[in-house]
């Protein structure tokens, strides 16, 4: 059975160096739910200490109603995937897998038939008998998949399990492990820093900054509407567009460059300085609108991806998909560019707080 993970303001410390800064979050049982964020940011220190490798310095971290900060790594019910799969070198395949069932006392008549059936999961179970130096890098990590799965943990923590592969084998082991997550129903606590992959797999985000959660929500919350800049920088890529605001009655009048105009939903009221933040896929080239000059053209199959100088000499990006377009546009061309007004972030320039709706 699946347990809810709830850490209540946790808090880890090295020194005077706070890693983490008293965090609370709570895990759904059964839910895949992914820490994301830059190296140094703390998302692999609070997995540790979900796991009991890491102490808890403040706060608490439950697995249901049962607080687990002084219980012992091996006595919390956890299966634990780690960047260098952590395989034995002298056993074959069926014995790694084997061997959290050993260390919990299975009986011998269960062992068997629970490891064929976890390497079939993973589709290895051809490879029983091979040693780990006669597989390839997916083949080991599926190893280390199945030897997590296999011991049926209440919740299972992965971390960065997929950073030693290769582009396109990180795409197919990312789809298996969704699959076996969804089929299993573990509780499912999952680090990394790649952003795609976050995206792909989670139900639910939480990214993380020195320490802190910046914003926790489904994968098309947080990349269609960002808490702030660092969300939408570091979830894809985003324009970040000086302007100024006046907002009041829910609405806000943007003004880009003193003379380009529009009216967006505002969640608050306020006047001053702003960022507005649009991704290059929901820019679009007009008739009117921001004018400028493209400074690079890339032809990239799917789309055309542009560079495009403002008066104001910032730089930014937009995509015009080929299917909308019959033709390159030239570097030194003069356009205009503009967006949906519902479909951008507005966030004040001081504080990075959002206004958007």
């Amino acid at each position: 059975m699946s347990h809810a993970v709830i850490i209540d303001k946790a808090v880890k410390r090295y020194g005077d160096f706070q890693a983490v800064n008293g965090i609370s979050l709570t895990i759904k049982p059964g839910e895949f739910f992914t820490l994301l964020g830059p190296s140094g940011c703390g998302k692999t220190t609070l997995l540790r200490m979900i796991a009991g490798f890491n102490t808890v310095d403040g706060g608490e971290i439950r697995f249901d109603d049962s607080v687990i900060n002084n219980v012992p790594a091996h006595k919390r019910d956890i299966g634990m995937v780690f960047q260098n799969y952590a395989i034995f070198p002298h056993l074959n395949v069926t014995d790694n897998v084997a061997y959290g069932l050993k260390a919990r006392k299975v009986p011998n008549a269960e062992i068997g038939p629970r490891v064929m059936e976890a390497l079939k999961m993973v589709q290895i179970d051809h490879l029983a008998t091979r040693k780990p130096n006669e597989l390839s890098g997916g083949q080991q990590q599926r190893v280390a998949l199945a030897r997590a799965f296999v011991i049926e943990p209440s919740v299972l923590l992965m971390d960065e399990p997929l950073s030693n592969l290769d582009a396109k084998l990180r795409v197919q082991m990312r789809t298996t492990i969704k699959k076996l997550q969804r089929r299993l129903g573990i509780t499912t606590v999952y680090v990394t820093h790649d952003q795609e992959e976050a995206l792909a797999i989670s139900d639910r985000i939480a990214v993380m900054k020195e320490g802190n959660i910046m914003q926790v929500g489904a994968p098309e919350e947080i990349y269609r509407k960002p808490a702030n800049p660092f969300v939408a920088n570091f979830i894809g890529v985003s324009n970040f567009i000086d302007c100024d605001v006046n907002a009041s009655g829910g609405k806000a009048e943007v003004t880009i460059e003193g003379k380009y105009h529009i009216s967006m939903p505002a969640n608050q009221a306020y006047q001053g300085a702003a960022i507005l933040s649009a991704r290059p896929e929901q820019l679009f080239l007009s008739d009117k609108g921001i004018p400028g000059v493209i400074t690079l053209a890339l032809f990239l199959g799917d789309f055309v991806q542009y560079e495009i100088r403002l008066e104001n000499d910032q730089v930014i990006e937009l995509n015009e998909y080929t299917k909308d377009t019959d033709s390159t546009r030239a570097v030194g061309e003069n356009v205009f560019v503009d967006f949906n007004p519902r479909q951008v972030s507005l966030y004040k320039k001081d504080s990075q707080e959002v206004l958007s709706c």
